[in-house]
């Protein structure tokens, strides 16, 4: 495996892999990986000839008061997990090789889909990641992109910023990753104390639920979401930043479940918020 730090040595073996006739899949992370992450490399490896990753902990999709400072990094595990995982290159730039002096462009995909969940307690945190992850897409020039529905939110406003700004790739979701118990993997459980862990197996065990009574024919979102606020607030130290129910193409609002909705959770247990989502057919 190969590791770049500059932008254009990365530009520059994309373009060597692409004029050979390979296709790139890209993984975009801001590291301290784990089997979630991994999954995501394995079905890269899957669909295309070469695998590259990112690892960048973008500062500009936090706000203030965040984590980035204390955001967690180790990149030389996560470098060997890489080239154990069968990666080919990892980009892995710094700060000012991103965002330079002077620096002023942004990418930002407007509406209603960026305009809830995550964005009402995070404002400015899309326009972060839209802008990160197009900077990825002119650099590594990938094919097909690699993404996790654990992000799912995420992963719907960048697939519409690659549709209407014509990038030539496509986006792949991939399914939530998680422990024998239910918790959705994320570099940021480590935050969590062993309690807390404990009690953030509510999340799962919330949605679950929520599943169950759609599928026994609840069709009022207004219930099924009292349903999930009840059930994780019943866990102690669990406070919820939002619990809510969307139409699972677009994220507009459903007065009815009729079809398929994306059940979305995000939640905090101490300063360690979590999110987790389901998709449920009707």
């Amino acid at each position: 495996m190969q590791t770049f730090t500059s932008i254009k040595a990365m530009q520059d073996w994309c373009k060597e892999q692409k004029r050979a006739g390979q296709t790139i899949g890209l993984v975009p992370t801001m590291g301290y990986l784990h089997q979630g992450h991994m999954a995501l490399v394995g079905e890269a490896r899957r669909n295309c000839d070469k695998v590259v990753v990112s690892i960048f902990v973008n500062p500009i999709q936090f706000g203030v008061g965040e984590d980035y400072e204390d955001y967690p990094r180790d990149l030389e595990k996560d470098s060997r997990m890489l080239e154990q995982g069968g990666a080919d290159a990892l980009f892995a730039p710094a700060v000012k090789e991103m965002y330079p002096p002077g620096y002023s462009t942004f990418v930002e995909v407007e509406g209603e889909i960026s305009a809830k969940l995550c964005a009402r307690s995070r404002p400015g945190h899309f326009r972060g990641v839209t802008t990160v992850v197009s900077k990825l897409f002119q650099i590594c020039l990938p094919d097909q992109a690699f993404f996790g529905q654990k992000d799912a939110q995420q992963v719907m406003i960048i697939e519409k910023m690659v549709r209407e700004l014509n990038f030539p790739l496509r986006i792949v979701r991939v399914p939530i990753v998680r422990e024998e118990d239910g918790l959705a993997l994320s570099s940021r459980n480590v935050y969590l104390s062993p309690e807390q862990r404990q009690q953030a197996l509510v999340l799962n065990q919330a949605l679950q639920l929520a599943r169950e009574t759609i599928q026994a024919g609840e069709r009022d979102p207004a219930q099924v979401q009292a349903l999930l606020v009840r059930t994780i607030s019943a866990s102690p130290g669990a406070e919820v930043v939002y619990a809510e129910i969307y139409d699972a193409a677009d994220l507009t609002d459903v007065e009815q479940i009729t079809k398929p909705v994306l059940i979305a959770l995000a939640v905090k247990f101490g300063t360690t918020r979590l999110i987790d989502n389901l998709i449920v057919e009707v």
